[in-house]
């Protein structure tokens, strides 16, 4: 079983879930506040909604790399990796904005989303299409994150897909719990340890797109040797300079512990030059964003419980 895609997939898609779970909760107990219970379907509607619309894109992406997989073109062993390391740096560039983002915003959460809420509602006619727009983009907007670091990994297999469906599950729990049983959850020490874990999970995809890259760099020189000149020379990568670890043998990334290692700190049992260097730059630069963020804590995100304007 491999556990390096259940993991990392799981704790995206909680996250990401527990996000919109907040928004739509907050819309449910704006709408209950204000008596305007009856355009609750137009809200379930957009979670729905925004939920297919994920899963399409998953599926088209997906869809994607396993045509370039059975293709018989040459070209394909060079578009796939090439696609893969390109899903993986807009996936590294959203989820670290969305890590930054969420921590300095999170205190402005509530309001925001009442207050488009309340716009919605301001209008003669159309609110219910309003709520579901807004709920919608909000589900998408999640959904599309994780899809895309799914399709990142490469070719998706059921582990990445339970664990997608594990932290969806997650996330509809946390959120019943918030706003229908009423528990309080300290909501800001949850997405602080989250953002930790993701941005550990982040970093080690760095070293997974320079790895892609470095395929496809490798596949374009062997159908086309001219450009040879593009890879280092002497060295076993073609992009990623000198070796600095071979640990197969001894720590596997594909069994315990090295699979663990693997899927919550970005380990692999080959670590080249480049990918160490920009490992560390990128954990030590948006880390420092990130920590020093956490300098501003949300009052409200940091009560916990968020429902029904209490």
């Amino acid at each position: 079983m491999d556990w390096s895609a259940f993991l990392p997939t799981f704790v995206i898609t909680l996250r990401e879930g527990v996000e919109a779970a907040l928004v739509v909760g907050i819309v449910l107990a704006y709408l209950k506040k204000v008596n305007q219970s009856g355009l609750n379907a137009w809200v379930y509607a957009g979670v729905g909604s925004g939920l297919a619309a994920s899963v399409l894109v998953g599926v088209i992406l997906n869809g994607i790399l396993l045509r370039l997989a059975a293709s018989e073109s040459p070209n394909a062993v060079v578009l796939k990796p090439l696609l893969e390391a390109f899903f993986c740096g807009v996936a590294i560039a959203l989820l670290s904005w969305m890590l930054v983002w969420m921590t300095k915003q999170a205190r402005l959460m509530k309001s925001e989303v009442e207050g488009g809420v309340n716009a919605v509602l301001q209008q003669a006619s159309g609110a219910g299409w309003g709520l579901f727009g807004l709920v919608a983009i909000a589900v998408l907007r999640e959904g599309f994150e994780t899809v895309l670091f799914i399709a990142a990994q490469g070719d998706v297999g059921w582990m990445a897909v339970g664990g997608a469906i594990a932290g969806l599950c997650g996330a509809v729990l946390i959120g019943f719990l918030l706003f229908q049983i009423g528990v309080k959850i300290n909501l800001r020490q949850f997405f602080q340890g989250m953002g930790v874990l993701l941005l550990l999970i982040v970093s080690g995809l760095v070293i997974t797109a320079l790895r892609k890259l470095d395929g496809a760099i490798a596949a374009w020189v062997q159908l086309a040797p001219e450009y040879g000149a593009l890879c280092w020379t002497g060295e076993p990568s073609c992009l990623l300079g000198p070796l600095v670890w071979d640990l197969s043998q001894v720590l596997p990334d594909r069994q315990f512990p090295g699979i663990l290692l693997k899927a919550f700190f970005g380990y692999t049992q080959r670590l080249y030059g480049v990918q160490a260097i920009a490992y560390l730059a990128f954990l030590g630069t948006v880390g420092g964003i990130y920590f020093r963020s956490l300098a501003f804590p949300s009052a409200q995100m940091g009560q916990g419980k968020v429902s029904e304007g209490r």
